[in-house]
């Protein structure tokens, strides 16, 4: 048996069914370089997550969908134009989805991969996914599952090719996403 076959058997630590996306405690983070001698940060503030989990890692679904509109580098006017028709265009492009093909792994260290979609364009891409864990909330009893997924996406592979030379072309990606899971019936 493969490591990704044994894996993909191995019962999870997660209770099966719907778990629902905690968006106050999610999100979606981005770097990319700035002339080629900083990087720029920033976020994406609107993001819908489903994860379905099964009896084993061959059963885990997930999709996002990321409002690209809803980008936040920290500065309005660069966020504008980052909006507007001669860069990201969330005119014509107004969402980036990701859904996974596959997950595997083991403890705390899982790949997740999946197909991107920006506008009109759907590229594969793997994310390294980390297990946080699991923790039951005083408040509510609620279980909450942390998981942080890692990347990178090169922007002229979804048609993204405005400014070179003043921006980078590999954009890194970070997850922190928290998940409630579902209630017993």
């Amino acid at each position: 048996m493969t490591n990704d076959t044994a894996a993909a058997a191995t019962a999870l630590p997660l209770a099966p069914g719907d778990w629902a996306l905690d968006p106050l405690h999610s999100a979606v983070n981005f770097t990319i370089r700035h002339l080629g001698i900083a990087k720029v940060r920033g976020r994406f503030a609107s993001v819908r997550a489903e994860l379905y989990v099964g009896e084993t890692a061959a059963d885990v679904r997930v999709s996002a969908t990321v409002d690209l509109a809803s980008i936040d580098t920290g500065n309005p006017d660069r966020d504008a134009h980052v909006r507007a028709s001669d860069l990201l265009d969330v005119e014509k492009r107004p969402t980036m989805t990701y859904r996974s093909t596959r997950v595997y792994g083991e403890g705390e260290d899982w790949t997740m991969e999946g197909e991107l979609t920006i506008g009109d364009v759907t590229r594969p891409v793997s994310l390294a996914v980390e297990f946080g864990g699991l923790v039951d909330v005083p408040m509510n009893g609620a279980r909450h599952a942390g998981f942080e997924a890692t990347g990178e996406i090169r922007r002229t592979d979804f048609g993204l090719d405005f400014a070179p030379g003043l921006l980078g072309d590999v954009v890194k990606i970070q997850l922190d996403m928290q998940f409630v899971e579902p209630k017993a019936d």
